[in-house]
């Protein structure tokens, strides 16, 4: 048991450490799109770790600051990771204290928001709530993919089928993300502009305007943020493809999350710089996205055979169904004067 024990702690903590990884490359990259390499480290460090702190010459990196924070960082990291490993074995002796993990989940989230919100305004400007958000769901994702991958016997006695759920779910976001970059890349090949597309986006999503050139670390950044989205996405879709072996026509629940996908997609690139939108062409967007969508809808086919035609035969069904319960409830009136 203690042996156990041991081995699930340092589980957390090798997880806790690969989450802190990613954020840090996630950070890393939102730097070098701003042309700011380590600034979030180096803000951070002056304000949590500040007895690190010394005064570099004129231009300088300030490494030991840097450092200092990097290792209050992976710490704090390992020691969450270590707890949520804790909470997940406890959940699995006993099911009611599963909803906990999620409020531990909400709670990880809250926590980094609201203390880039104490460090002030700098802090906020360079790290903004959603950035924030982002990061963290990376993190997460790579801690419970260690997890996963260290202890899959407790996952499985955890979520059981749920776990086949969100493969797929992250399969199918993978091939949609895939499908999608090499629409824009064979759009862009064309006009012989290589990687215009991903980084006029990047420069409108995550620098908030576009640039004249082609700028690798707006095509990283944004490339980073396609593969979450379409990632969740998928999931979302994986869920209500689950469902469907139950209610058919739970499976439509898909094409409405992506009418919604497509217009706070479409939304959000007019908001923050419409010109961009013109630039794109939004024919490319909706016709990219309607491959991307037939790419996805054939891999749940493929996964779980014949749910199309089960969704028209089910609608069939309804349909008859109403039409008889019509028939039913109002009864045709005999005509006056004919007898009854």
């Amino acid at each position: 048991m203690i042996h156990s024990r041991v081995r699930i702690l340092l589980d957390g903590a090798l997880a806790g450490g690969c989450g802190a990884a990613v954020i840090a490359i996630w950070f890393l990259l939102l730097d070098l799109v701003r042309g700011q390499p380590l600034q979030t480290p180096e803000l951070l460090g002056a304000s949590l770790v500040p007895w690190f702190h010394t005064v570099p010459a004129s231009g300088a990196v300030p490494w030991t600051l840097i450092a200092g924070y990097s290792l209050f960082h992976f710490m704090a990291f390992a020691i969450i990771g270590m707890a949520g490993a804790l909470m997940m074995e406890a959940a699995e002796r006993d099911p009611a204290l599963f909803p906990s993990l999620f409020i531990f989940l909400i709670a990880f989230e809250m926590f980094f928001i609201a203390l880039v919100m104490l460090l002030g305004p700098a802090a906020a400007a360079v790290m903004p709530w959603w950035k924030v958000m982002i990061g963290n769901a990376l993190a997460t994702a790579a801690m419970l993919a260690v997890f996963l991958w260290r202890q899959p016997i407790l996952f499985d006695n955890l979520l059981g089928p749920w776990i086949g759920v969100m493969t797929e779910g992250i399969a199918a976001g993978i091939i949609g993300a895939v499908v999608l970059a090499l629409w824009f890349l064979i759009c862009d090949f064309a006009a012989g502009q290589v990687f215009r597309t991903p980084s006029l986006l990047g420069s409108v999503m995550l620098g908030g305007a576009s640039q004249a050139g082609i700028s690798m670390p707006m095509v990283i950044g944004y490339s980073a943020l396609h593969f979450i989205a379409f990632i969740a996405f998928g999931i979302a879709a994986s869920i209500f493809v689950y469902g469907s072996e139950r209610e058919p026509l739970l499976a439509l629940g898909v094409l409405m999350i992506f009418l919604w996908f497509e217009v706070s997609f479409l939304g959000a690139i007019t908001v923050m710089n419409s010109a961009a939108l013109e630039q794109l062409g939004w024919w490319r967007i909706i016709a990219g996205n309607l491959i991307t969508l037939a790419a996805m809808i054939g891999y749940f086919e493929y996964g779980h055979a014949q749910i199309i035609p089960r969704i028209a035969q089910r609608w069939n069904e309804i349909s008859t169904e109403g039409y008889v319960r019509g028939r039913t409830i109002n009864p045709p009136r005999p005509m006056s004067g004919t007898p009854r």
